[in-house]
């Protein structure tokens, strides 16, 4: 039986045990031995990082080859119009390729806690949220889709990845689970 850790990382973790030039890290969270995180979450976003003892699970999670969905919140500038919502449906070029195509659909602003430090937002331009689900993983991807379409991230959630979610997980809290 392998083990997972669901943990809903704050804002400004390294997604990583060690540190680096003081950074907080997974560390300052989670004090089970063996776990390696099964994928990437930027210092910069929050969310979901699933973690586990398995080296078979971890690759099953975090290698594109086996399409995986994440799911993310992401609050960006602006409130994208139909054709900027159409253009991540069919997949977005960036620098390293056309992205797959994404998943996505204006939601209302999740019931979450609240980001520290705040998202800087400006009073002249609004801000809207987004559900987006990718079966990819490249660096940023997320944020450098929106901004190819116009809306820049100011925040950014993963909600899930496959089956497991941060429903019931406070930020800067885990739970264990057997798979």
């Amino acid at each position: 039986m392998s083990k997972i850790i669901l943990f809903n990382k704050p804002y400004g973790v390294l997604s990583q045990f060690t540190s680096q030039e003081g950074q907080e890290t997974l560390s300052k969270y989670i004090d089970v031995p063996d776990f390696y995180a099964a994928g990437r979450l930027d210092k910069d976003s929050e969310g979901l990082l699933v973690l586990t003892d398995d080296g078979a699970l971890q690759d099953k999670i975090a290698s594109p080859k086996h399409k995986v969905t994440k799911s993310y919140w992401v609050q960006v500038e602006g409130i994208p119009d139909e054709k900027a919502l159409q253009d991540l449906r069919k997949g977005v070029a960036l620098k390293d390729g056309v992205t797959k195509p994404a998943e996505v659909k204006i939601i209302d602003e999740p019931i979450i806690w609240p980001r520290v430090p705040p998202v800087r937002e400006r009073q002249s331009i609004p801000t809207s949220w987004l559900e987006l689900k990718i079966r990819e993983g490249r660096n940023r991807q997320v944020r450098r889709m929106t901004v190819a379409v116009g809306y820049p991230t100011l925040r950014l959630v993963r909600y899930s990845v496959g089956i497991w979610n941060i429903d019931d997980i406070n930020s800067g809290s885990y739970l264990v689970l057997t798979v």
